[in-house]
């Protein structure tokens, strides 16, 4: 590993700290606990719920499995989808009840944090990082996912490390870590690699299965998604050591105190009930709900960041 790779213990600190400062919810609410809260004045988020009667989440289409959409499917669907819709039946719950429906708006990694802060969405439920310079425009939810960059090669490339892609061409999403971390990478050792730039996770992944590139560099999680999605074992594979260590958020708008407890109270409800623990299961352990199996078990940075929410089963 190198110096970007920050110390683990370090990012799970970092991340518990940052995380305690077109579907109608109709799931059973009767397990939620007895003592419910509810704001005297509402202002913010809650009141903008309040108002208008919805909730727009900010989704991605291709980072499966967190955040993803199929053709045939209405809505996106995925780990973090599912994580956002509990917030949003807090939200009902500190409304009094009251239903809250839930609308949708596709972002990229380059519009994700605009869309936030711009108020075109409220929640935004994909494969975020939540990093110290990102906390300067928006507010992040406890961890939900501790991922780190590795690489995507065809598995007849002769590629095993980052330092084996002099002269080659490695393309990232823009707008992500990994594009940062990579670029930085390449410039502090002088390593020659060609960084192309493409504008969602699914063009990167094309543009290696089409030759165009010889690498794809992001979290480890998305490659090997993209591996069971394309049932692409035989042809591609992960390597190399973690050059960056992430801790995904879902993200909302910063200076409103109001959605901040209410995220943290959903969280914490959630992790109670033992959602979050099944939730992980069924799309990281379990045939996801579209077929496929990652077989990613809880890592033990995650599992130090849950134990801070009072989960001791795992």
């Amino acid at each position: 590993m190198n110096k970007l790779i920050p110390l683990t213990f370090a990012i799970v600190m970092a991340a518990i700290g940052i995380a305690r400062a077109e579907d109608m919810i109709g799931e059973d609410l009767s397990a939620a606990p007895k003592q419910q809260y509810f704001p005297l004045e509402l202002s913010g988020t809650l009141l903008k719920a309040n108002s208008t009667g919805a909730i727009t989440i900010g989704y991605r289409d291709a980072s499966f499995p967190f955040s993803f959409k199929r053709p045939d499917q209405a809505g996106p669907e995925g780990y973090a989808i599912e994580l956002c819709k509990g917030v949003v039946e807090e939200i009902s719950r500190e409304l009094h009840d009251k239903p809250v429906r839930i609308d949708y708006k596709l972002v990229t990694s380059d519009t994700r944090i605009e869309a936030v802060t711009s108020g075109e969405a409220d929640l935004e439920c994909g494969s975020t990082t939540a990093n110290l310079e990102r906390q300067k425009s928006v507010s992040f939810s406890p961890i939900t996912y501790v991922a780190g960059t590795k690489l995507l090669v065809k598995r007849d490339s002769g590629i095993h490390t980052y330092k084996d892609l002099h002269g080659k061409t490695l393309v990232v999403t823009a707008g992500t870590t990994n594009e940062a971390a990579l670029k930085q990478l390449n410039d502090k050792y002088k390593l020659g690699m060609i960084i192309a730039s493409a504008p969602d996770h699914q063009q990167s992944y094309d543009m290696l299965a089409a030759g165009k590139a010889d690498a794809f560099a992001t979290d480890d999680a998305l490659l090997y998604g993209f591996i069971a999605r394309n049932h692409a074992q035989k042809s591609l594979a992960v390597v190399g050591d973690f050059i960056t260590y992430d801790a995904y958020g879902i993200m909302f708008r910063r200076e409103d105190p109001l959605m901040a407890e209410a995220v943290r109270r959903a969280f914490a409800t959630m992790a109670e009930q033992g959602k979050l623990v099944r939730t992980y299961r069924r799309w990281f352990l379990q045939p996801t709900p579209t077929g496929e199996n990652l077989n990613l078990p809880i890592s033990l940075q995650l599992t130090e960041a849950w134990r801070a929410l009072g989960i001791d089963a795992f």
